[in-house]
């Protein structure tokens, strides 16, 4: 897949945490290790990319990118449990580009099947599938792989550190390694001598680092603990640096307006009056749209609003309406996919009840609150790029492809992403200024998108529409057939990603409905794949954000019109499928006190989703406060298989589920002529202090193995609400947003 690339090691080192002349230890279990990014540097010597020690102490590279997630917290207490550092003396810094970060989980997740009921074979067997990653250059911070990633490799990198280190003291003391102990980064003989990780870095630098076994689970001093962010200081204080905060001496500053049509041209422009403006300095023709290089940010934006436009037409439907009745017509062709297909859907049941019913879900923006940006500054010979990505390899790539240099010329600088959500998984706000900086050579410039620009030119969660029918009988479902229609997301993000989308069943596509942990003899899910060329992108959760509401409502109204107990109802399907789903539902209702009877102006509902291999089961409590509709509690429990940081998973559950409250109650991209309708918080609002419920967790440790946390909390949120306003209300909900159909508090 091409040479290795090298990295100016100085550079990162020095310029972003002070730590060369180092000495870097660690090793993981690869059948072929990739190569270390810092190796060859005279100045320090490299045994692996994730652990250095310099005169200052001992800081570990993470490969993964800080979005508000606790990424940099856990993954560091993983390598530094086995290390034995003190939490205090912990310093990380993000990975450079480079194939020994690739996301090992990443690829694992394509294996066809449902996650739930994977043997061990086929979870041996997606650890070597996961390997492909390192061809691709996939050093990705996306579906909730984080912790399935590092949990092996980071506690490795420490241990192997470790050993080395009480090797390098026991030939300077004298002593046979097994006296030795470590403890807050010091090597500590029988006699109490202690030896500084920072004193042995030289020498161990020489030592093979020696492989060996993890400690267990019942030996963790920070694992397992709720630790203090790593990244909170800095954040608190506002000295924390998102992308959005570099400077650079002589910086200037731009932004861009893009085709809100999507299409790929500008019939023409006119920047007369943006060129009369003081302080602009250049407009550029991108080919899809403009930008403007100006003394400061809001004058550059100001600019291009002044920049008379003609785009060309969309790609696509122009307005909403017609691209649902295209998704709709997708029914009438063949089945992409049939995921699940166990029984006979087929078979009519003697006296059995049946349900029907049609879901549909709207598109969907991802609305960090930082906005895009990046900063670039280009040479000629080197191009810098500064920026939150959740792809800095790729940024890499295409931003040397642009600027016409080798990627080895091209040094990314991950700085913290104010939300990432996938969206920062894309490449065009980086891509945009290496166009910039190539037309602006030796000068920094930082692009900033507006947030209509922002929100305009979206790669948005796809819309769907989904077609259930089923069977119920004797307070049972015997029958659960679901159609799913919509565009394809992994076509549409991968085919721009990796120049190629998979073919085949588009699994992704029926994620949330077909992989269910729930015993029904008759049970199909089938999707249809909509050619529309919408510009889609990975939303928080992908398609169980989409499917869940969708396959959950269905069952919540299976369930009503069997005459049971929705969290009843449930629960007797997942007992003997999945015993980890079965738990959290016994805990949720165990923990919100469920009785299936709520006063009149009271609603409660019960929502279950099991995604990314986390299932995750919520109860969210509603008030009819005169007339106005109140969110007032919620009750997550889940099970990551192991809880590392439960202060951390709490507030990612707790996150995941208020980012799907929002989508739920709220949100919503409509189109108009072939532009998007939605360009700020007003028209596309989210959960605010007054409009949030009271929270409560509950974390299981009872699934095989380890998920992570950032996605699993948005699926069930959505048809929890819906379903509490039905028990509110008696009104069933199919659409999204709720607050089209419901008196939401805003």
């Amino acid at each position: 897949m091409g040479r290795i690339r090298t990295i100016a090691r100085r550079t990162f080192l020095v310029g972003s945490a002070a730590i060369a002349g180092g000495v870097a230890f660690g090793a993981y279990k690869l059948n072929q290790t990739p190569p270390n990014p810092f190796a060859g540097d005279t100045e320090f010597a490299a045994l692996n990319p994730f652990i250095v020690i310099d005169k200052d102490g001992v800081t570990i590279i993470t490969p993964r990118a800080e979005m508000g997630q606790g990424v940099y917290t856990t993954l560091a207490a993983l390598a530094a449990e086995e290390l034995d550092l003190a939490w205090e003396d912990v310093r990380v810094l993000h990975g450079p580009p480079a194939k020994a970060y690739y996301n090992s989980a990443l690829m694992a997740g394509a294996l066809p099947g449902a996650e739930y009921n994977m043997s061990n074979f086929k979870h041996g067997f997606a650890k070597q599938i996961g390997k492909v990653g390192k061809l691709f250059d996939l050093q990705v911070t996306g579906g909730s792989t984080s912790m399935k990633d590092g949990y092996e490799r980071l506690r490795h990198a420490g241990a192997s550190a470790r050993e080395t280190l009480k090797l390098a003291a026991a030939d300077q003391l004298g002593l046979p390694v097994t006296d030795l102990r470590t403890e807050e980064g010091h090597v500590i003989a029988p006699d109490g001598t202690r030896l500084s990780y920072v004193s042995l870095a030289e020498a161990a630098a020489q030592i093979d680092p020696p492989s060996v076994d993890l400690r267990p689970k019942s030996e963790w001093k920070l694992l397992g603990k709720t630790l203090p962010r790593l990244d909170m200081l800095a954040k608190a204080t506002g000295t924390a640096e998102f992308g959005i905060d570099v400077r650079l001496p002589g910086m200037k500053f731009a932004t861009v307006r893009m085709n809100p049509k999507r299409g790929d041209s500008i019939v023409r422009f006119d920047a007369t009056e943006a060129e009369k403006m003081p302080g602009v300095e250049k407009i550029i023709d991108l080919g899809a749209g403009i930008a403007v290089v100006a003394s400061n940010t809001w004058l550059a934006i100001q600019a291009a609003e002044a920049v008379d436009i003609e785009w060309s037409d969309a790609p696509y439907p122009d307005d909403t309406d017609a691209m649902f009745d295209a998704i709709a017509a997708s029914f009438d062709g063949k089945a992409n996919s049939t995921m699940r297909d166990d029984g006979d859907v087929d078979t009519a049941i003697d006296g059995g009840t049946v349900i029907t019913a049609e879901y549909k879900m709207p598109f969907l923006a991802h609305a960090t609150m930082e906005p895009m940006n990046a900063t670039a500054l280009y040479t000629g010979d080197r191009l810098d790029i500064w920026c939150g990505t959740q792809g800095p390899g790729f940024t890499r790539d295409k931003a040397a492809a642009i600027v016409g240099l080798e990627p080895d010329a091209v040094k990314v600088t991950t700085t913290l992403l104010g939300g990432g959500f996938g969206r920062r998984g894309e490449m065009d706000f980086s891509n945009y200024a290496a166009m910039i900086a190539k037309e602006m050579k030796d000068t920094p410039v930082q692009v900033t998108w507006s947030r209509e620009e922002d929100m305009r030119n979206d790669f948005f969660r796809p819309a769907a529409l989904a077609r259930y029918s089923g069977v119920v009988k004797d307070g049972q479902a015997l029958t659960l057939a679901g159609k799913v229609a919509g565009p394809s997301v992994a076509a549409s993000s991968l085919g721009r990603l990796m120049g190629f989308a998979p073919g085949g069943p588009d699994k992704e596509h029926v994620a949330g409905a077909f992989d269910q942990p729930y015993k029904i003899p008759n049970h199909r899910i089938e999707g249809y794949l909509t050619d529309l060329a919408v510009p889609l992108g990975f939303w928080r959760s992908v398609a169980a954000s989409v499917n869940a509401f969708m396959y959950d409502s269905f069952v919540d109204e299976m369930a009503h019109a069997a005459g049971a107990d929705p969290l009843a109802f449930r629960l007797a399907m997942a007992q003997d499928e999945h015993m980890p789903s079965a738990k959290v539902l016994e805990a949720v209702r165990d923990m919100s006190g469920w009785t299936g009877q709520t006063p009149d102006n009271i609603g409660r509902g019960v929502a279950f989703s099991l995604s990314f291999g986390m299932p995750v089961a919520q109860v969210i409590e509603v008030e009819d406060k005169d007339g106005e509709i109140v969110i007032t509690k919620a009750w997550i429990a889940c099970d990551p298989g192991v809880a590392l940081d439960p202060g951390n998973l709490q507030a990612q559950l707790m996150g995941g589920m208020m980012y799907g409250l929002s989508a739920a109650a709220y949100g919503e991209i409509t189109f108009a002529e072939g532009e998007a309708e939605q360009l700020n918080f007003p028209d596309y609002d989210a959960m605010r202090m007054h409009t949030a419920p009271a929270v409560e967790v509950k974390i299981l440790e009872n699934n095989p193995h380890i998920t992570g946390a950032g996605e699993p909390g948005t699926p069930p949120s959505m048809p929890a609400l819906a379903n509490a306003l039905f028990d509110l209300t008696k009104q069933r909900a199919r659409e999204l947003p709720l607050i089209k159909q419901f008196d939401l508090r805003v």
